[in-house]
Parts: C-alpha cells; sequence; structure tokens
C-alpha cells in the first residue's frame, strides 16, 4: 500500500486553497510588480491591497490554470497576454494554502479591471522593491482552549505548556498604498529571491 505511495500535506482536503498571480510589468523601460485594490463593497477585504487571484474552483485543471484564470477575471485581460515564468514558494497558513505564480505581462496589454472587485490597480517599480526594508511587526499566537476542553485527558491538565509561535507582518509602503498580510508575506519571499539570484528576471 506504501510502497509507491506519493506523500502529500496533512489535512490538505479541509483547508481552502487559492492561487494568486504575482504580475510584472515594463513600464517606462523598467520592470514593476502589479498590485490591485480590492473593491469597496467587497464582503472580505474590501480596500486591501493584493495580487490577482482567488480560491481554486473544481474545475480548474491546476494551481496554474487557477491563477491565470482569476487574473484574466479580474484585470480583463487574455491568457496569451500573459508570458508565464513559473511557480514562487506555497504559502501555508492555518486556515488555507496558497499558491503564487510569476508572470510577465506583455507590452501594451490593456487592463479592464473588473468593477466590482477592482477598485483600482497601480505599479511598484521593482527597483524600489529591491531598496526598500520593511517595516516587521511579530504578532503572538498561542493556544487558548476553550472551557470545556478535556484537560484531564492530557499531561499537567490546565497547566499543560503550550507552545507558542510568533508570526512575522510585513508592511511595505509605496506612495499612499501600504501592502501587508499574506501578499506582503509573498511579495517578501519573492524579493528575497531576487535578492539571493533565485530568480532571475530581466
Amino acid at each position: 500500500m506504501y510502497e509507491n505511495r506519493a506523500p502529500s500535506v496533512m489535512g490538505l482536503d479541509t483547508v481552502s486553497k487559492a492561487a494568486v498571480m504575482v504580475p510584472l510589468v515594463k513600464q517606462n523601460g523598467e520592470l514593476g510588480v502589479l498590485f490591485q485594490v480590492r473593491g469597496r463593497n467587497l464582503r472580505f477585504q474590501p480596500g486591501e491591497i493584493c495580487f490577482p487571484g482567488g480560491r481554486m474552483e473544481p474545475n480548474d485543471l491546476s494551481e496554474e490554470s487557477a491563477a491565470i484564470r482569476e487574473t484574466c477575471e479580474e484585470l480583463g485581460i487574455h491568457a496569451d497576454e500573459m508570458v508565464m515564468i513559473g511557480p514562487l514558494d506555497i504559502l501555508v497558513t492555518t486556515h488555507s494554502i496558497i499558491y503564487p505564480f510569476l508572470c510577465q505581462l506583455k507590452d501594451g496589454a490593456p487592463l479592464h479591471p473588473h468593477p466590482d472587485e477592482v477598485e483600482e490597480v497601480f505599479i511598484a517599480p521593482l527597483s524600489h522593491l529591491l531598496e526598500y526594508e520593511p517595516e516587521v511587526y511579530h504578532v503572538p499566537i498561542e493556544v487558548s482552549p476553550p472551557a470545556d476542553f478535556p484537560f484531564e485527558l492530557i499531561p499537567n491538565g490546565k497547566y499543560y505548556k503550550w507552545r507558542k509561535a510568533n508570526m512575522a507582518e510585513y508592511f511595505y509602503r509605496y506612495q499612499d498604498y501600504v501592502i501587508w498580510g499574506l501578499t506582503a508575506r509573498i511579495l517578501h519571499v519573492f524579493i528575497e529571491q531576487i535578492r539571493g539570484q533565485h530568480i532571475g528576471l530581466e
């Protein structure tokens, strides 16, 4: 049974899965990263800055196809106006798995952002992001069992020493925009990989 079995991630079927695109755009002869400002009337995270993307749907053939579909829907472009570069590191949270991908929009690709989902788009020069040092704040994560938790079943009961952790929150500022949250975490890893020359861009 286990000899030829490929391992997976425990709980993969119980968490939400999403795919996002990190779009590079050449502007004034310089590469930049395109961001979206979410529509103010959206139910979740209105007005926040994000990359194009969203939850995977049952008919998506792969994580990459989901990222392409969402990008086309949100930016109002065609798939053939994107040049796929490759996948970025997968982001795993307590409730979701996010698959980021890197692409470059072809020169002159017209953008028609979906008015219900995207309030505006903006481009931050890659040179600025490479030189910028984000603000970093560490948010403590602690276990807080409910009152009906069966403490009698575990060693030391109510005095059990739960492990504590800290989550780094990054804040990038560009003009009047503030990029933070999962978008900033994906951006931070991407920028650090370029600095470490793990990803080559022209």
